[in-house]
């Protein structure tokens, strides 16, 4: 497909998310398109469970042979911005059109675009998985293990008050507690 790109023109290709980090051929690959054709321009992560038949996620890969930006990649998470329609994913105008923004911007966006040297991914030893260049760590809430500790110990009573109140009525029908 790349050779059959006119100088020009612009190209992209649905593919599964592997092609972005494994070894062997695929890896070589990617180095020679980045590294001797330079012609990558963006990768785009999209939700899982858009494409009927498939349930795995995929990416875009963006290809131009004459690039403005020929000392950068753009990555754009998009795999978090969908609807789920029954079983589902879909993109909707304005998720499109926030990848759109996002590629013709060509910026840092936290939590969903990175614009990366060659450098970074030549250092990366050319693996182009997005999570390496968007960060979309979430931090989890605090967990206070003291308040558990307490609720822990009511729940302990209210479950033994419970089981009294069951041997009680077991004893009054004259069979024995399940406990």
């Amino acid at each position: 497909m790349v050779y059959h790109l006119a100088e020009e023109g612009t190209m992209a290709v649905v593919l599964p998310h592997g092609v972005l980090f494994r070894g062997a051929a695929e890896g070589h690959i990617r180095q020679y398109l980045i590294e001797q054709m330079n012609c990558l321009d963006a990768v785009i992560g999209l939700p899982a469970n858009i494409f009927y038949g498939t349930s795995i996620p995929t990416c875009v890969l963006v290809f131009k042979k004459c690039r403005k930006h020929p000392d950068n990649i753009l990555f754009i998470d998009a795999s978090q911005h969908f609807d789920k329609v029954k079983t589902q994913n879909v993109l909707r105008p304005e998720h499109i059109q926030k990848i759109v923004d996002a590629y013709k911007a060509r910026t840092n966006q936290d939590k969903y675009s990175h614009v990366a040297s060659i450098e970074s991914i030549k250092a990366n030893d050319y693996n182009l998985n997005i999570p390496r260049y968007v960060d979309t760590f979430e931090a989890e809430d605090t967990i206070d293990l003291a308040s558990i500790s307490v609720q822990l110990i009511e729940l302990d009573k209210a479950s033994r008050a419970t089981d009294a109140t069951i041997a009680a009525f077991c004893q009054e029908l004259g069979i024995a507690p399940p406990f």
